[in-house]
């Protein structure tokens, strides 16, 4: 028996003519355990009874912090694509250029470099990289490549620093398992990107809890996992291992939003989003322990000047300084909104040479730089 609310569901088109991702790809949308919205921002609920994720729910937890932000300050340098939506993801070079990338429709540039003073130095979309039809996580490797993931387009495209495509990890369009004894080399559901500062390893996670395919029982050979996981591919694109998170218990994680490599020692943290957890693996693949937060785990990052790790709290809008055992230590962000040292959902959290921080907002066309009490004048 359907509710009243999953029939309407049933009834609404899945895409529609403003649509960002038009991949056709089965998200999990109509279902009463899929979240309300789509993952495209929080007005594309096409599914009204379920879950929300925190939109329209009372705020989970709010921090406070003295000195206000720690001390850093809010700017906003950059400007970008008119007519993209949120600024999902960014990526900061060895020379401080920040690379940005947008949820776009089709037609629509998506990517965008500038360098330290905000000058745009270049603007990439669907001629040279093809359509991000959900463009997510995207980072930069030693070399400043810039690699971009598409979750539903299955696939990572790698970037040159002067903006030319350079290949692609996965195969567009086909999501699938990897499995290297078979030289099947295939990503299911890509969001997330790090490397390891150490030796230049690649670390690929998949897996977007309710919002990922509903592959599992589909038939399709190639694709039977259906589970979180990681993969770990070394700088030259060797396969290393993957840690899939079905296990049951301990070391479980329901998906890998953003992955962190933990400079001291090598360690992976997992930001498992809705379980309001981090996961931690040892750099050979063995779990180690499982911070329980009291926000959504949305985006991980150590800071290179501190080694202290952060995380962004999604819709709760805030960033979170913390020890290794899990513990706030401090807070910057003035909470959901659009004001100054607002923001609408964290997006994933970088850093300059100079101690700065950069966030996205997935849900809003901008990037602010947080200038740390040193650099400020």
């Amino acid at each position: 028996i359907c509710s009243d609310g999953l029939v309407d569901a049933l009834a609404d088109a899945a895409i529609g003519e403003t649509t960002v991702d038009r991949s056709g790809n089965p998200t999990c949308v109509r279902s009463v355990i899929c979240m309300s919205s789509n993952g495209q921002g929080i007005s594309w609920n096409v599914n009204p009874n379920g879950l929300y994720n925190g939109t329209n729910n009372v705020r989970r937890v709010q921090w406070r912090s003295n000195p206000l932000n720690l001390g850093y300050k809010p700017e906003y340098p950059f400007t970008l694509i008119q007519g993209a939506g949120g600024a999902v993801s960014i990526g900061i070079d060895s020379k401080d250029n920040l690379w940005v990338v947008q949820r776009s429709q089709v037609g629509i540039d998506s990517i965008s470099k500038f360098d330290a003073s905000g000058k745009r130095l270049l603007t990439l979309g669907d001629s040279v990289v093809g359509h991000f039809h959900k463009a997510h996580g995207m980072n930069v490797d030693a070399n400043d490549n810039a690699y971009f993931s598409d979750q539903s387009g299955a696939v990572i495209v790698k970037v040159s620093p002067d903006g030319k495509k350079l290949g692609e990890i996965g195969t567009r369009g086909k999501r699938g398992d990897w499995d290297e004894a078979k030289g099947q080399r295939l990503l299911w559901d890509p969001v997330s990107i790090a490397f390891d500062p150490r030796n230049g390893d690649m670390y690929i996670g998949e897996g977007h809890g309710a919002e990922s395919p509903n592959d599992r029982q589909s038939g399709d050979p190639q694709n039977t996992s259906g589970a979180a996981r990681v993969i770990r591919l070394d700088k030259d694109g060797k396969f290393i291992h993957q840690i899939y998170g079905n296990m049951m218990g301990a070391g479980h994680f329901w998906q890998a939003h953003d992955l962190a490599i933990d400079p001291t020692n090598g360690d992976l943290w997992i930001g498992d989003r809705e379980e309001y957890r981090i996961v931690i693996y040892t750099n050979s693949g063995e779990y180690k322990k499982t911070l329980q937060m009291r926000n959504l785990v949305c985006n991980i990052s150590f800071d290179p000047k501190t080694g202290d790790p952060w995380i962004g709290t999604g819709l709760d809008s805030q960033f979170l300084r913390l020890d290794r055992d899990g513990k706030v230590l401090g807070v910057i962000g003035n909470g959901p909104g659009g004001g100054e040292g607002q923001i609408g959902e964290t997006g994933y959290i970088r850093w300059d040479s100079k101690g700065n921080m950069f966030a996205g907002s997935t849900t809003q066309a901008r990037v602010v730089k947080w200038v740390a009490p040193q650099n400020q004048r």
